[in-house]
């Protein structure tokens, strides 16, 4: 009989590669690698942030959305830096720096909540969020993630074509009338939503990887949009299940294991051009 918490980490595997499997794509096509990892350092700060509310108000479901209300935040900053003149990466490299700031002090300030309680929930602590929980995921966290990320996704798939076309010809976009900055800004909004979703399953560490190497695989693969569409899909996918068995099997973390796959794949690729 397969144990429950393995067919939830199955099901929530399966969101996460459909999430990220549509979004690496348009992270390599648009050059956001950089932006995305910004966004993502600023899940953990949110994350730190939303931990210290919790222990005080004794609501650690405050930390999720404390994440996701922060990294909102960062995004929004960057894209008004741009919009001032700055260019993407400067603006990046601005916010970057201050929420890196921003988490070292909230580590301090965290250790010093936690010593303060006589019990702090390892599922909900710091470590969750670097590594990855995906054996952990409880029907609520995991009921968390399909409403939310099928509403996310819907929302991509209403506008995947037109991100396309802004990540090729935002030139093209305007003159036909299209407002390129709010599609820009929404897409930095849902990478941010969807680390926001999942970081808690497959850790910070991981998503990074996961979140970028997919899509340019696929186009290391391919110059055809659907087949590198269905190639980031695909490979998400077995990426993610083969992770979970290997590490049911084995006892290691599987978000250690996808990313140790997803590098190989690519190197081999990079190693035969």
């Amino acid at each position: 009989m397969i144990p429950e918490y393995l067919i939830r980490a199955l099901l929530a595997s399966i969101m996460i590669s459909v999430l990220l499997g549509l979004l690496s794509p348009l992270i390599n096509m648009k050059g956001l690698a950089f932006l995305t990892h910004a966004t993502f350092h600023s899940l953990l700060f949110g994350a730190v942030l939303g931990m210290i509310l919790g222990l005080i108000s004794e609501n650690l479901g405050l930390v999720m959305w404390t994440a996701l209300i922060i990294t909102i935040v960062v995004v929004l900053t960057i894209a008004e830096l741009e919009k001032k003149g700055f260019t993407p990466d400067a603006a990046v490299g601005i916010v970057a720096s201050f929420v890196a700031g921003l988490t070292v002090l909230s580590f301090g300030i965290l250790y010093k909540v936690m010593a303060e309680k006589p019990y702090f929930p390892f599922s909900e602590s710091i470590v969750s969020y670097l590594t990855g929980e995906v054996f952990l995921i409880t029907l609520n966290d995991l009921l968390t993630l399909v409403i939310g990320g099928a509403l996310v996704f819907f929302l991509m798939m209403l506008l995947y074509r037109d991100f396309l076309y802004v990540s090729f010809d935002p030139e093209g976009v305007e003159s036909y009338g299209g407002n390129v900055r709010a599609y820009l800004m929404l897409l930095y909004i849902m990478v941010g939503t969807i680390g926001a979703l999942i970081v808690k399953t497959v850790g910070l560490i991981t998503l990074q990887v996961i979140a970028v190497l997919p899509g340019a695989i696929a186009m290391m693969v391919s110059v055809d949009i659907r087949k590198i569409i269905a190639v980031s899909l695909f490979l998400t996918l077995i990426v993610e299940l083969l992770s979970i068995v290997v590490a049911y099997l084995t006892d290691i973390p599987p978000s250690g294991i996808a990313t140790i796959m997803l590098g190989a794949i690519y190197g081999v690729l990079i190693f035969r051009r």
